[in-house]
């Protein structure tokens, strides 16, 4: 066994009784232990006292050249960890984006192949981008607007089921327990509860109460883009707490929900006038206490 496999055995703690007599016989061996002690005793949290540098210089001159090849190497070795080290510290990690949106807050996000997302209020989108050019893929909670641009397979995941498209315009919610995707252009693709459905430009799909359901719709775009909330036989609770999201209000109900649906819309640039227009048709009336905090109850009240 030549110089160096013994030295390496003997770092591992590999030598047999023989080969550690052999390890023993060594010019250096005592060196070498010495420099292992050190290395043991080495703690980052206390100061070293480090030894004059007369002391390392005289044990220094008596080395051998082998000895020196050998440490040189080693050293080499050890430099060549730290790069790699470092370079898969900054580099090896994915770098996943993640937005937020508060209350009354929208947000345009622009995707690394310049596909469009528009986040709506009180929503969350998060994607990694490493790995984009090969997977096209985000996950949602809330809703949000896709202008996807053409290319590989887009997918949008979120708690009630995935949407996927090659390149389209479409529209996800997934909150509350309703799951709705409107396709605007293209060709959809939705999977839910280990079914798969397709929607065709102009077509939207809803799952509510594990019940999905596939109708047609009329518009261009999600109302929400032109800051108006659209209902159509929708529960005054659900109509009730869309306010709130795009006001950011507390509403306090003083009347029976029950049965009680709304059909009609309200814009989101003024509080008075969306109450108004969900109220009155409702025969309801609306008590603004202060500027976080609105009253509803029966008119007769």
């Amino acid at each position: 066994m030549d110089r160096e496999d013994l030295i390496k055995k003997w770092l591992d703690n590999d030598l047999t009784e023989k080969e550690a007599q052999v390890f023993e016989a060594l010019k250096h061996a005592n060196l070498y232990k010495e420099i292992i002690d050190e290395a043991k005793r080495f703690d980052g949290s206390l100061n070293a006292k480090v030894k004059p540098f007369k002391t390392l210089e005289n044990k220094l001159e008596n080395k051998t050249s082998p000895s020196l090849n050998w440490l040189n190497t080693a050293m080499k070795i050890a430099a060549i960890l730290v790069v790699g080290i470092a370079v898969f510290t900054l580099f090896g990690k994915d770098k996943v984006n993640s937005f937020q949106t508060e209350f009354a807050q929208n947000e345009t996000i622009t995707l690394p192949d310049n596909s469009l997302v528009k986040l709506n209020e009180a929503s969350q989108l998060e994607y990694n981008e490493s790995k984009w050019d090969k997977k096209r893929a985000l996950t949602l909670k809330g809703e949000a607007f896709f202008d996807v641009e053409k290319g590989q397979r887009f997918d949008v995941s979120t708690d009630f089921g995935k949407v996927s498209v090659l390149g389209t315009e479409f529209n996800v919610i997934s909150r509350d327990n309703i799951f709705k995707v409107s396709c605007f252009e293209g060709l959809v693709q939705v999977d839910y509860n280990n079914e798969s459905i397709q929607l065709p430009a102009g077509t939207e799909f809803i799952l509510k109460s594990g019940q999905g359901k596939k109708t047609t719709i009329a518009i261009s775009e999600p109302y929400w883009l032109k800051d108006m909330s659209v209902f159509k036989n929708t529960p005054i609770h659900m109509v009730l707490k869309d306010i709130e999201a795009q006001f950011n209000v507390t509403i306090t109900k003083q009347f029976d929900e029950v049965d009680l649906n709304f059909t009609g819309a309200f814009e989101h640039k003024d509080l008075e006038n969306a109450l108004k227009s969900v109220t009155q048709p409702l025969n309801l009336k609306y008590d603004i206490k202060t500027n976080k905090v609105v009253v509803i109850k029966h008119a007769q009240n």
